[in-house]
């Protein structure tokens, strides 16, 4: 312990104790304080600059004193003087994760959501930064929002998607075309019904956020198929407290193999964060594997995966609703189950174009506009 100064800041050998705004005092690392001088940043690229690896000794004050509000640090043997804002300084006085305005609350939902879907039209999207924000907010909180208005043309859908982040492609390529193909590679691609699922599990990183595009939609049937996998994982756990922990700890193997491409990955059916909470789920039967798990395992497996399958069709949970031309309903991939029931080819057209971003990108966009960034 090397002393404290009139103001309450007490030098130790590795760092300095100081008095928080807050009336309590807190510890903070001597290379931490260096590393995260004001000065260690580039303010154009706001990047870190400063090399701690090129530091010969451990850095250690030679003085340390609270003025103006800013906590100065003068370093041994150089002439450099840290300038650290005491509000800075209070922000990381408690261990724990950077406050996330992107990290909202999500509001699970039911059959009835249809109504309540966020609705915003192209026109909104394009004028009004609030009208995107409110956009982003929802898929944040409710995993999914209905667009409408948008031009009946191919570079609509990408127009769209960048709003929100870059567009990432797939196996599939940059977008597809879920219509009737002759060739299908994809149940999606034929008039049939589509199992209730989550796109592309088959990938490592399955993609976080869905775009579709309805183009036209003048068929008999071909009632688009939503659940909220959030809200039926958390009646999920409530009820069957050691099924859900199976599905949340077990991998099970998904694949997608056509004559171009045979893609393998591992996934789990509950995902849940660093705090326990569910983040998504995954599930997709038409992409399951051949399970590889022991067969002792399966004898617990299979009933709580098929209690979970069967309760996501449970009519209190399904959102039925027909997607009209000149509708995008954006969806987050792993929260939202979709499907389609199935439709009549000879009936008239259907037409949805397709693609996808990451999860981050979106939330890194409603930071921005939230303008809750380190260097505003």
């Amino acid at each position: 312990m090397l002393g404290t100064g009139e103001d309450g800041v007490l030098m130790t050998e590795t760092g300095l104790e100081v008095p928080m705004p807050d009336g309590m005092s807190a510890y903070f690392n001597y290379y931490w304080l260096r590393d995260n001088c004001p000065t260690s940043f580039d303010f154009e690229t706001r990047e870190r600059v400063f090399d701690v690896f090129g530091l010969d000794t451990g850095p250690k004050a030679q003085s340390a004193v609270i003025t103006g509000g800013h906590l100065e640090i003068v370093w041994q043997g150089t002439d450099h003087v840290t300038r650290m804002p005491l509000a800075f300084l209070q922000e990381y006085a408690t261990p724990g994760q950077r406050e996330d305005t992107a990290n909202l609350v999500k509001t699970p939902w039911y059959s009835d959501h249809y109504s309540n879907l966020t609705r915003i039209s192209n026109a909104e999207l394009t004028a009004d930064q609030q009208a995107l924000k409110a956009w982003v907010h929802a898929m944040l909180t409710d995993g999914v929002a209905l667009l409408t208005g948008l031009p009946d043309t191919d570079e609509a859908l990408f127009e769209t998607a960048r709003m929100l982040g870059h567009v990432r492609p797939s196996y599939f390529g940059h977008s597809f075309e879920v219509k009737t193909h002759i060739k299908p590679t994809n149940l999606a691609f034929t008039s049939k019904a589509l199992p209730l699922h989550t796109d592309l599990p088959s990938e490592d990183f399955a993609p976080g956020v869905q775009f579709l595009h309805c183009r036209a939609n003048s068929v008999e049937g071909g009632d688009s198929l939503f659940v909220d996998g959030l809200a039926v994982a958390e009646d999920f756990r409530a009820l069957y407290p050691d099924d859900f922990k199976l599905l949340v700890e077990t991998d099970i193997p998904y694949y997608c193999e056509h004559d171009t491409f045979d893609m393998r990955a591992r996934q789990r059916v509950i995902e849940l964060d660093e705090s326990g909470n569910i983040s998504g789920v995954t599930i997709s039967q038409h992409h399951s594997d051949v399970s590889d798990l022991p067969q002792r395992l399966l004898d617990r497996y299979y009933p709580a995966f098929c209690r979970f399958g069967r309760m996501m069709r449970d009519k209190k949970y399904m959102m039925r609703f027909r997607l009209n031309a000149g509708e995008c309903i954006v969806f987050d991939n792993h929260r939202i189950v979709h499907g389609r029931a199935a439709y009549s080819a000879t009936s008239g057209e259907r037409h949805l174009r397709g693609c996808y971003i990451d999860r981050g990108e979106m939330r890194s966009t409603y930071r921005v506009l939230a303008g809750t960034g380190r260097f505003q």
